[in-house]
């Protein structure tokens, strides 16, 4: 599927929300719970620079259709914190990553409420598909946002966070701290930290 001035909008893994909620509004608790097993489309192109791939969806957005939607997840601000972006995108403005040499995909397409709800078979086949994905598109480096994911995904069990030795579909790998708001283990300037490493070695 074509996106705008000819990218690659990537087709959704799954029955996506029928009317996404408008940008200005919040999802309403039965919009929500409707968005339970829903998928949202990748944000792609060919040849990246970074190809940005989360867990899976939240609930929040599968009901609006945009990738890190959800109120206190911190992947729009750590962006706009290491560089990525001249200014704080909102997650409605997803399409702009693309002019920015920048995608976003993830590794399970099934929107949940919590990332632990999947199952380490989805996972493994989420890895695969990734693979596929990133082997297809070619991005120079396709950046991971969870290490325990990414473990499972890709059978890497003892990986922590940041450049990896092994590539996925010819890509380099990085992984990143989960940014969502659920993760007290990471600061909003620890996260910022992390994607600004990961832009410097984009950049290189």
């Amino acid at each position: 599927m074509l996106g705008k001035n000819g990218n690659v909008l990537g087709p959704p893994r799954g029955p996506t929300a029928r009317t996404p909620v408008t940008a200005s509004a919040r999802p309403t608790r039965a919009e929500l719970a409707a968005a339970a097993g829903l998928s949202i489309p990748d944000v792609v192109a060919p040849g990246l620079r970074v190809l940005f791939c989360g867990i899976n969806p939240s609930l929040y957005s599968a009901a609006t259709g945009h990738h890190f939607a959800r109120p206190g997840n911190r992947f729009w601000p750590a962006l706009h914190a290491a560089g990525f972006t001249p200014r704080l995108l909102r997650p409605d403005e997803q399409l702009e990553l693309l002019t920015l040499g920048l995608g976003i995909t993830n590794v399970v397409a099934r929107a949940t409420a919590r990332a632990d709800e999947l199952t380490e078979a989805e996972l493994l086949a989420g890895g695969q598909a990734l693979a596929g994905l990133a082997a297809r598109l070619q991005p120079r480096w396709l950046a991971v946002l969870g290490v325990t994911a990414y473990r499972t995904a890709f059978g890497q069990r003892h990986a922590t966070v940041g450049p990896q030795e092994e590539k996925v579909g010819g890509a380099r790998v990085w992984v990143l701290p989960n940014p969502s708001g659920l993760n007290a283990h990471w600061s909003a300037a620890g996260l910022a930290a992390e994607f600004a490493g990961l832009r410097a070695a984009a950049l290189a």
